[in-house]
């Protein structure tokens, strides 16, 4: 018997436990380069520096997985923060769990728009990139260095998503 996951829409309240939602909307913009740019700051709390972490900067190239959506494994980086912003401004899920010891009970899934980013605070269970529709690109901000940082569980059953709504 597998367990099925509801999706909701991702808010800023709801991913709070997990993280941040990185978007321009409801936040205050700073007017710069002589009015032509708003600069909307500070939108995650980023921490790679951990045991001599550095940041680094990479695009995650993501295949859209076969519906229903059956997840075998969750994630987490214990050094640092991880941020995902997307590319080509579609839709995507985001499958998240809090931190500490793995509890599968916990899991919760998120609808995201193309215009919303998460940065999974350190420690933070995940699922990869969930691409949806088609092949979709993501900006990725996170720790490289030493030190062991990816820690899996394997998802036995998996958890199914079967539909968006």
């Amino acid at each position: 018997m597998t367990d099925q996951l509801i999706v909701q829409p991702l808010t800023r309240d709801a991913f709070a436990p997990f993280g941040q939602v990185i978007e321009t909307g409801g936040r205050a913009a700073k007017s710069i380069n002589q009015g032509h740019t708003a600069r909307f700051g500070d939108l995650a709390d980023l921490d790679v520096t951990s045991e001599n972490g550095v940041p680094t900067l990479s695009i995650f190239r993501s295949n859209p997985l076969p519906w229903p959506l059956a997840l075998h494994q969750m994630e987490r980086h214990l050094l640092g923060s991880q941020a995902f912003i997307p590319l080509n401004g579609r839709n995507w899920l985001v499958v998240v769990a809090p931190p500490g010891d793995f509890d599968r009970a916990q899991i919760r899934a998120f609808w995201a728009t193309g215009q919303q980013g998460v940065n999974f605070t350190a420690g933070t269970w995940h699922h990869f990139s969930l691409a949806l529709d088609a092949v979709s690109d993501f900006l990725v901000i996170d720790r490289s260095g030493t030190g062991v940082d990816c820690e899996e569980v394997k998802l036995e059953p998996p958890m199914i998503i079967e539909t968006l709504s």
